[in-house]
């Protein structure tokens, strides 16, 4: 049953993990962008503090010379697209650190949520995405709404966070026309840091918030019915009646080539009734008897009546026969511990045939 024909309210069970492993494979996994956010921000607040005043000189050396002098520059085309280029270098370089940062927080905070994921599928590009019609339904869809909800009631708690952080400095705004630049700067560093930080702590609590929701969605989009379980273990494991079947099969072939080697063996021991062993052994070949055949109740008699019909002899012997029905598989060699009985048992029909010497009264 596939996820599209199954009611929503069947899904009632946890994903399995094969369902997870295949989402992720898909690139479908739970990350927050508020999260990504976050930590570009911490690294934008970082650099501030660390490089704001740098950098702030820095454009502002590149740009003094159009206040100082401005008679200086030349206004052709040429000179102008020299100029133009030399300050987008200048400025480059001093943004080159804060963007290789930014880059950096970005690609943390994907692998702290998620870990290391590169889904082939999630990059290959689908035509379904250049429809309009599907375009306009997933831009007014319930999600693309709520999130828009979302990105302005954030929008206002940040622009209420900077507000109570500014407020009390309202009065230094008269002030900084008087400022010289040096301490203009200090000053705008050290009020950008304060309401970074600010920020920082609200989308500390958004971007946590949104993680557990995404976290929570994902989960649900994945729940699956308890037919779907269902199928799914039969695909994975294979279908209970087919695996019992071929249990059986298989159980029903090794019986036959066991009963096959009832004719071959030298004995068969019996408890008399409820176990049978057949045992088998070439004293030129083999180190130890081995057995070929065993069974309890209905096999058991069958051993027999082969044994009857191939006259193969039948000794009772029950604590010799439970012991090697319970401790010794086919076609395995009887272990040490019961070599004593089993050569009694071997030497007497060994005795019995002709092939040994009788024993001397």
């Amino acid at each position: 049953m596939s996820d599209d024909n199954t009611d929503a309210s069947q899904k009632t069970e946890d994903p399995s993990q094969k369902k997870l492993d295949d989402s992720r494979e898909k690139g479908q996994v739970a990350k927050s962008q508020e999260v990504s956010h976050w930590f570009m921000l911490l690294a934008f607040t970082a650099m501030i503090g660390v490089f704001g005043a740098s950098i702030t000189r820095g454009v502002t050396g590149s740009m003094t010379r159009f206040i100082e002098s401005p008679h200086a520059i030349r206004i052709d085309r040429e000179s102008l697209v020299g100029l133009a280029v030399e300050i987008l270098i200048d400025v480059g370089l001093l943004l080159a650190v804060p963007a290789v940062v930014a880059i950096a927080a970005a690609l943390l905070s994907s692998f702290l949520q998620i870990g290391w994921l590169v889904s082939a599928e999630s990059l290959t590009p689908k035509l379904e995405k250049l429809s309009l019609k599907k375009g306009l339904k997933r831009l007014f869809s319930v999600k693309s709404l709520a999130e828009f909800g979302k990105g302005i009631a954030k929008l206002t708690i940040v622009a209420v966070v900077i507000i109570i952080l500014m407020w009390p400095r309202r009065e230094m705004i008269p002030q900084i026309a008087t400022m010289e630049v040096p301490q203009l700067l200090l000053l705008l560093q050290d009020l950008a840091v304060q309401i970074l930080v600010g920020v920082l702590s609200v989308m500390a609590v958004i971007a946590g918030g949104d993680f557990l929701f995404q976290k929570y969605q994902h989960t649900k989009q994945l729940m699956m019915s308890k037919q779907e379980l269902k199928d799914e273990y039969k695909q994975s494991e294979g279908d209970p009646m087919v695996k019992g079947r071929l249990r059986q099969l298989r159980a029903e072939k090794s019986r036959r080539r066991m009963m096959a080697a009832v004719p071959e063996a030298d004995v068969v021991v019996t408890n008399p009734t409820h176990y049978a062993v057949a045992l088998k052994y070439d004293a030129e070949t083999m180190e130890a008897p081995v057995l070929v055949a065993k069974g309890a109740d209905e096999i058991a008699l069958r051993i027999r009546e082969l044994a009857k019909k191939h006259d193969i002899p039948i000794m009772e012997n029950p604590p010799l026969a439970r012991a090697l029905y319970g401790g010794v598989e086919l076609d395995q060699p009887i272990p040490p511990q019961h070599y004593t009985a089993v050569a009694e048992v071997i030497g007497y029909v060994m005795r019995l045939r002709g092939k040994l010497p009788k024993a001397r009264k």
